[in-house]
């Protein structure tokens, strides 16, 4: 049997290879059997295999003794929210966020609605590897309960986090590319409550993806010349299961995922000036904004769940990964494409500016990403051989190694499924950015 991905809050794979129902099985009773009293909420992003999958997560916390709150499909933020409005004991999020259409996946949710911490990922893990499933008797089985409103609460704490009136006014156009996942579930009302005009595409929540699952400009190629005619103010895609969010401006320029997070942290930044955090390889555009509002800046290890914990711990009024994924405490601790639509158009609103022009007041960078073929007991002694050849930068060992310098930064990571190391780095320009990366394989080439 394949091993799945798994990550610190659940794991992926490919279905009926690396994610069986012998898997799922196990991995799902771990996870009950860690939770506190209570039911739990299984939701799914569209997938063609989502229904399978739910089926069979539904068994298990039956089997366990649990009340399963049936959700069907869902985005990932809502899973989270509807965790805390049900007062369940957790969650599982049927989901394989970008990865193709041939993957699935679990993510798990604690009892404050967030996506499961790593310390008690460790623990659901470790009892996945070890421990023998515990299955009740007829009398203990547990029932299933269908939840047939899923975005009531989710909406609600949309709305009061951005002016709902001064965004009506302007009655923007929008394209809402959900590409067939979860996010029309949400996005359309919440765009029509806003009083856009939407236009959506990919709005059936049926798997069968328009183009490949992760919002980037390689994969939008098909999406972006129909702002050509240049009716529409904005554009929302979103991946499979809607906790990513990349832009395109109303000309048909990509503006990407990395910009979701600082955009959104300069509108709210201007009106709540707070803490902010991202993870060590998100743009240094969110460092210069915080500079900017003169706020702490916080970084974190890459993973929503190490995010949301410094979030936590520093009282942060918003935090985010460069993915795409803007978390705001005050909706819910987890990625949410939807919290980047209500903080965009209001800040398009309050500022009477396009998103380009927008856009256009943050300082630019160009990021470069490679990968270098590289057997785990060598990665130490590569990234101190880095640390001394680039002995001018300020090193930092957070997560794998990153180098700072005051224009420029590279991130070297191990990665935790394959024998090579991630290399990331962001410059002024493009060539700059690739130089850091060629240099750095050089060096750990020996």
């Amino acid at each position: 049997m394949q091993e799945p991905i798994i990550s610190v809050s659940g794991l992926r794979g490919v279905v009926g290879s690396s994610l069986t129902p012998e898997i799922v099985t196990r991995y799902v009773a771990a996870f009950v059997a860690s939770l506190p009293a209570g039911p739990v909420v299984v939701t799914r992003d569209g997938r063609t295999t989502g229904p399978m999958l739910a089926a069979l997560v539904q068994g298990v916390l039956m089997a366990s003794g649990r009340t399963c709150l049936a959700a069907d499909v869902a985005a990932t933020p809502t899973t989270g929210v509807l965790v805390r409005h049900t007062a369940a004991a957790g969650g599982v999020q049927i989901s394989a966020s970008h990865n193709p259409p041939d993957y699935n996946g679990l993510k798990l949710f604690d009892q404050s609605g967030r996506v499961l911490p790593a310390a008690a990922g460790q623990q659901v893990l470790e009892r996945y590897r070890q421990a023998e499933p515990a299955w009740q008797d007829h009398q203990g089985t547990g029932d299933s309960q269908l939840v047939s409103d899923t975005t009531t609460a989710h909406l609600a704490l949309l709305l009061s986090i951005c002016d709902v009136e001064r965004i009506r006014q302007q009655k923007f156009c929008v394209l809402l590319d959900a590409n067939h996942g979860a996010g029309s579930q949400l996005g359309i009302p919440l765009l029509r409550e806003l009083g856009c005009e939407v236009h959506v595409l990919g709005g059936e929540p049926d798997g069968k993806f328009g183009h490949p699952a992760e919002p980037t400009r390689e994969n939008l190629a098909s999406v972006l010349p129909l702002f050509q005619e240049g009716k529409l103010d904005i554009g929302f895609c979103q991946d499979p299961d809607a906790d990513r969010l990349a832009v395109i401006d109303q000309g048909g320029r990509y503006l990407g995922e990395e910009y979701t997070v600082s955009l959104c942290m300069d509108h709210v930044l201007r009106q709540r000036p707070g803490p902010v955090v991202t993870n060590c390889s998100s743009s240094r555009m969110t460092q210069d904004l915080a500079l900017k509002y003169n706020v702490p800046f916080f970084r974190s290890q890459v993973g929503e769940a190490n995010v949301v914990d410094v979030m936590l711990a520093e009282n942060a009024v918003l935090g985010g990964e460069g993915n795409g994924g803007i978390i705001d405490p005050r909706v819910v601790l987890v990625r949410d494409s939807f919290v980047g639509m209500a903080l965009l158009l209001d800040a398009l609103a309050a500022r009477q500016l396009s998103i380009r022009e927008l856009a256009a007041e943050i300082p630019r960078y160009a990021m470069h990403k490679a990968k270098v073929e590289l057997a785990p007991a060598a990665v130490p002694q590569a990234l101190t051989a880095l640390e001394r050849h680039f002995d001018e930068a300020t090193a930092d060992r957070l997560d794998g190694l990153r180098l700072d310098w005051p224009d420029r930064w590279l991130l070297v990571r191990a990665s935790n499924t394959e024998p090579i190391v991630r290399v990331v780095a962001e410059a002024p320009t493009p060539d700059a950015a690739q130089q850091l990366c060629d240099q750095a394989a050089a060096v750990m080439a020996g």
